[in-house]
């Protein structure tokens, strides 16, 4: 089910929904916007996600050993790799 949302584009937007549309994004004006709001809301997701991990990393920060722990086992994935 889809609800409509009356909204209204400039001129410049409505060229390049076109365009978009004319590229293959979406089938129509709609689904190009649908497909943007889509994308935006995955942009928002990860942006946030970031910084809570950057967040963590200020809260606790990476010690010398948690360092070395991760060289360590980076060598050895390496390591045992069949090349």
């Amino acid at each position: 089910m889809t609800t409509p949302v009356p909204t209204r584009f400039s001129d410049e937007e409505i060229v390049v929904l076109d365009k978009l549309v004319a590229s293959g994004i979406g089938e129509t004006r709609s689904a190009v916007v649908r497909e943007a709001v889509v994308r935006l809301a995955d942009a928002v997701r990860r942006a946030e996600d970031g910084a809570s991990i950057a967040c963590s990393y200020l809260d606790l920060p990476q010690s010398a050993d948690d360092s070395q722990l991760a060289l360590t086992n980076a060598m050895a994935m390496t390591e045992a790799e069949p090349w």
